[in-house]
């Protein structure tokens, strides 16, 4: 049975959110994040799934809808102040051609019905290889890939789409993305083999590139969203996340490997180097390899995300120290147990 909403308590109605792709990674932690927060949320899936995969979370009521259905969409959300586009075409250049502009279209005309703010996470693609190591709002996008320039012209659209005044938008944007079940280049490719004692690692050691710990990610969602109103109709945002390299990486899965008794007779994890010339090989006949083959550069490019812009309207960012981000992570995968302490259980439901 699908959760009903919120009832408004003390005579005040929580503020509502449509989480718009609601069962996917980021959809799921956006979820929890504004559900723990005292949101209403509308979680937005698929007609026809499962509902005994839906999870019971106090706050949400699912909703069953076809995105593209726009009315039906903004008729059953009703209320919602602020729509959240989680949605992701797979990672392929036809998924992202085919579909990427119609989601965002989607996603723009619900917001438009409901003269709501929708939130749309970015990412760096938009900067190109010829990226400065300081990434800030007004750095100029100068896009190379595929990938890149689409993400260059669905934010255009984001923006164009919020001068008629139905509307307002604002784009937070992070680095890779870690945490909150699989999906991401963590268990992809570079823990995959860490219960065998290895890990292999897309790029030179030394070289420091942003990740965004979901969880932390989705808070901010949240921040940003209950101070909206300071923003103009269309903003754009840095999340920070954790700035590290190669080696950062290597001592926390090292850590948790010797606990695990995962490390190697030598002491240390065995580290291998993506294969990339096999890789853009294999994308003449398995386009996921070709579009990843594109991104090679982001990891042989430092580069790091200003946050000053959105700690100027948050104050500190959200941030859980990296080593226990990693660890959670792992847990998220399955590979290794956290242990919550006994307090810590009748708190509310964690990200």
């Amino acid at each position: 049975m699908t959760p009903q909403p919120l009832l408004p308590t003390a005579g005040e109605q929580p503020p509502i959110v449509l989480i718009l792709g609601a069962r996917g990674r980021l959809g799921m932690a956006a979820t929890r994040a504004f559900a723990q927060a005292g949101w209403q949320v509308l979680a937005q899936v698929r007609p026809g799934a499962q509902r005994a995969t839906l999870p019971a979370i106090a706050g949400v009521w699912w909703m069953p809808v076809a995105v593209d259905d726009t009315a039906a969409l903004a008729a059953q959300a009703q209320g919602a102040q602020v729509v959240v586009h989680a949605l992701n075409p797979a990672y392929t250049h036809k998924a992202w051609r085919e579909e990427a502009p119609a989601l965002m279209e989607a996603a723009i005309a619900v917001s438009r019905q409901l003269r709501a703010t929708l939130m749309l996470p970015g990412n760096v693609y938009n900067f190109g290889e010829s990226m400065p190591p300081v990434l800030r709002e007004d750095t100029p996008q100068a896009a190379t890939g595929f990938k890149g320039r689409m993400r260059v012209q669905l934010e255009q659209r984001l923006q164009a789409a919020t001068q008629g005044g139905e509307m307002r938008s604002v784009v937070l944007r992070a680095g890779d993305f870690f945490g909150s079940g699989t999906g991401s280049w963590i268990d992809q490719a570079i823990a995959k083999d860490l219960p065998r004692g290895r890990i292999t690692w897309p790029g030179p050691l030394d070289v420091a590139t942003p990740w965004a710990y979901l969880p932390d990610l989705a808070r901010t969602l949240v921040r940003v969203a209950q101070e909206r109103h300071r923003l103009a109709a269309f903003e754009c945002l840095h999340f920070a996340g954790h700035h590290v390299t190669a080696q950062q990486w290597l001592r926390s899965f090292t850590a948790i490997a010797a606990e695990q008794g995962w490390l190697p007779t030598t002491g240390a994890l065995r580290v291998g180097q993506l294969p990339w010339p096999l890789l853009r090989l294999a994308g003449l006949v398995a386009p996921t390899f070709a579009a990843l083959a594109d991104m090679r550069y982001l990891w042989s490019t430092p580069h790091r995300l200003d946050n000053t812009r959105l700690r100027a309207l948050i104050g500190d960012e959200v941030h859980t120290p990296f080593d226990q981000a990693v660890r959670q992570a792992l847990a998220d995968l399955g590979l290794v147990a956290i242990h919550t302490p006994r307090a810590a259980l009748a708190g509310p439901h964690p990200l």
